[in-house]
């Protein structure tokens, strides 16, 4: 599978478009849509490279969760890009949300996982609560 034009569109809302390098709230150099990567303070892209940077970012993501196995539609899928392009591969490698789709949980409880990931550096952030919302809503919409 690959990230839907609604993710893309998702992370774009999500993280927001800075043409300039900034410090997130996770202490880490980040440019364009969350682009962490080799990024140093004062750098500068335009709004054609952000794109091409978050398609990049996506492909090992992507690759990651394609093989998880556990992605039986696109809001599966994209939910967990989702995920793991803000958390981190290893975080939901590691993760009782993880561990809770593979053995078939409840919607709840699938639910509740996706709704722990709320914070950085121990705040509570409403921009990761509204993200997890979604992620949970995507993971669990019926395909059309």
């Amino acid at each position: 599978m690959k990230s839907s034009e609604i993710l893309i569109k998702k992370i774009a809302e999500y993280e927001g478009m800075r043409l300039e390098s900034y410090l997130c709230p996770a202490k880490k150099w980040t440019i364009g849509f969350g682009h962490t990567k080799g990024v140093k303070p004062g750098q500068k892209i335009t709004e054609a490279q952000a794109w091409l940077l978050l398609r990049g970012d996506l492909l090992p993501c992507e690759q990651y969760v394609n093989g998880l196995g556990v992605c039986k539609t696109q809001g599966n899928f994209d939910a967990l890009v989702d995920f793991a392009y803000n958390a981190g591969q290893g975080k939901l490698a590691s993760s009782t949300l993880l561990r809770k789709i593979r053995a078939g949980a409840s919607e709840s409880e699938i639910r509740n996982e996706f709704s722990r990931w709320v914070y950085s550096n121990g705040v509570k952030l409403n921009g990761l609560v509204k993200r997890r919302q979604w992620e949970a809503d995507r993971f669990f919409e019926k395909e059309a």
